[in-house]
This record gives structure tokens, sequence and C-alpha cells, in this order.
């Protein structure tokens, strides 16, 4: 491959590097076909501003963008757009409060994501993010025995890994550390080596070259209470009936396509008739072991929002143009599910307790949205459990 470089005298202006890689890969059509897109965001990263306010204008503007999707071009892989935004901004929300932290979930949950998918050569010192679901921030007090414990691990895991510092604020001096100004003028220089090698590195490995997996990658590998065990479907009701021995029951017919229908019993009586159920798209956990709920057999599990006091129930909504039968997935979670879940591991109730609703309702996993080919699953009822 022709080599090129930053032709400006100072600090390295990312969308002339860009444009000047393009340029001499113009033949590859899969590192061109989203040219136009990747020189957008090359443009963002190069003109962030200086002005403190003006930059968390645009990060508002970027959580915003990321609140229905994964990574900026879209779908589940991030691409080279990804790696010039996270490199433009990494300094600046390294040094950023908790309480800042909290207005743009989607810029940090899309940042802990990209750091950990990708191999930016040891460009950046990992952030440091509190997995607990992002929309859903809660005291402790109002934490539940095991969610602390939860937190007590994620805790400690971060201590190893960032030598001590569970903060997004790095070890600065206070007076640095709450004016900011250091860190948002070294925002504003983007890495050009980790730019670099995310750009031109990955076209002259050979084809035959393995990636190694990472930190998370091998510890999702290892547990058996990953999301990526469930099966989750999207499903169309097509028929619905009240159940003939209970009053709050409800019996659904889901089609899951290639002729794969379903018979699911719900306690959703008290919030829908029939009627209002009949062609209406869900979220199926398709791998329950199947059972009887009083004497009528069930084969799956519906899941639905539900607010603090369970007076308002909805069942989570995949986005209009979602293929029925196609599996939802988690970006940062891939696997394969299991045939059907064993009760007695109690793996369902070791998960459902990170499925939430943020506060713009995106169906999340531990602050990772449900996606499907068509976007995010959501629901009207916003901060709300999942279940």
């Amino acid at each position: 491959m022709e080599k090129f470089s930053c032709k400006t005298s100072g600090p390295c202006d990312i969308t002339n590097l860009v444009s000047n890689f393009f340029q001499s890969s113009a033949k590859d059509i899969s590192l061109t076909n989203n040219q136009d897109e990747v020189l957008k965001w090359a443009n963002f990263a190069s003109n962030l501003p200086d002005q403190r306010d003006a930059y968390h204008t645009a990060l508002k503007d970027l959580n915003e963008d990321l609140a229905q999707k994964s990574v900026l071009l879209g779908g589940l892989k991030p691409s080279v757009a990804d790696v010039i935004v996270f490199s433009a901004l990494h300094e600046f929300l390294s040094h950023i409060s908790n309480e800042e932290v909290q207005k743009y979930p989607n810029v940090i949950r899309w940042m802990d994501y990209i750091q950990n998918k990708e191999d930016l050569g040891g460009a950046f010192d990992m952030i440091c993010v509190n997995k607990l679901p992002f929309g859903h921030f809660c005291s402790v007090d109002t934490l539940d025995e095991n969610q602390i414990t939860k937190k007590m691990v994620q805790t400690t895991k971060c201590v190893e890994k960032s030598g001590g510092n569970t903060n997004l604020k790095k070890d600065l001096p206070e007076e640095k550390a709450s004016a900011g100004d250091k860190a948002l003028v070294d925002s504003n220089k983007v890495n050009k080596a980790a730019v670099v090698k995310a750009v031109i590195e990955p076209t002259k490995k050979s084809t035959g070259e393995k990636k190694k997996p990472t930190e998370k990658e091998s510890s999702d590998k290892d547990t058996e209470f990953s999301i990526a065990i469930l099966n989750l479907q999207v499903g169309l009701i097509r028929k619905a009936w009240k159940h003939p021995s209970a009053d709050s029951l409800l019996v659904e017919e889901i089609d899951l396509g290639d002729g794969n229908q379903r018979q699911v019993v719900s306690g959703l009586a008290k919030y829908y008739s029939p009627d209002d159920l009949i062609n209406r798209l869900v979220v199926l956990i398709s791998n329950v072991k199947p059972g009887k709920l009083r004497d009528v057999m069930s084969s799956g599990l519906v899941l639905c929002a539900s607010n603090q006091e369970n007076s308002a129930v909805e069942p989570i909504i995949p986005p209009e143009g979602a293929k029925i039968g196609e599996r939802v997935s988690f970006p940062g979670f891939e696997g394969k599910p299991e045939d059907v879940l064993n009760p007695k591991k109690k793996q369902l109730e070791k998960i459902t307790p990170h499925l939430y609703t943020d506060d713009k309702g995106v169906a999340t996993y531990k602050g990772i949205p449900f996606m499907t080919s068509a976007g995010p699953c959501t629901s009207s009822i916003t901060n709300a459990t999942i279940k």
C-alpha cells in the first residue's frame, strides 16, 4: 500500500489525513463505500470547539445521535469514524466528573464499547466505566443486595485495571481537574498514531491472522450468565385469547417466521384485552424451557417493561421494519444462545436484573441497546424494569 502522511506542519489535520488515505485506497470498495460519512466525522473531530460550554454542546449532540445507534455509521461493527472521534474525545472524557458523565450516557456507552472492541495499540488509557445501566442511576440506598454485590465486583475489577483510580476523572491536582482547561486543549489534538494504526494496519494484515480476544470477550465466554445465552427474537402476535382457567393470564400465538408458531402464556390480562395484542410485534425469549401455566402449555416469555409500582406494563416494542424471527443483538455480547435454558441454574434470574429502559425508553442490557436490523427496541415507559 502507498504510504501517506499528514501534510500540515503543525498538529495533524485529521480530515486531511483520512482524505489522503481514501485517495491512496480508491480501489478498495470496502474502505470507500462510506467515505462521505467517515469524512463528516473526521471533520467533527477536527473542529471540536475550544470553549468548554461549546464542547459540552457538541457532546450533547453526539449523545443524541448515538441514542439510536451502537456505532457512528450504524450497524454493530465499529469503523474508522469511531476510532477518529474516540481519539478526539478521549482526553476530555477522561477528566469529566461523574455528574457530567450522567449527562452523556450514550457517548460513555459508545466509548466503552470502542475501547473494548477495537485494538488501539495501547495509545489510550482505559476509561473505567460503571456498568450499572445508563438512564437508571440510583443511590446506594435504592440498590438491592444483588446490585450492591455486583457493583462491588465491578469496582474491584476497575481498580485492578486502572491501578486504583475508579473515577472517570484522572488523578490530577484538584485545581486542574476542576478547571479542565488542559484536558480541553489536549482533547482537541487527535491521536494521529492511533488513527493511522486503525486505518492502515488492518489492510496490511493477512487474512489468516487472528485477533487476540479482549479481556471483556474472554470474560463473557467464561460466564454462563451473559445475555448472549438468551435467544431473544422478534415475534408477531397472530392470535390472542383469555386463559380458560386464570383471569390474570392471556394466551398468545406468536409467529417467529419460517412457519415457527409459539404458544405463550403471559400475565397481561390486567393491562390488555386479547384484541389489543393481535398483530403486535414483541420481543420473545424463545429458548426458555416449555412448561404448563395453569394447565396451558407455554413455550416462550414475552419481555415487558413495567414501572416501579407495576401499574403500567407494556411489551417491549421492536422498531418498524424489524424482521419477524430475527435475533435481537447486543454489541459486545456476541455468542450462540443455548438451545434450552436450564431452570436449575437460574440463568434468567441472573440476567433480568440488568434489563432496563433508559430515560428515552430504549430497552437496554447493562446500558447496551436491544438492537435489530431496523434499530433499537423501545417502550413508552422510561426508566423501567424489563422482565
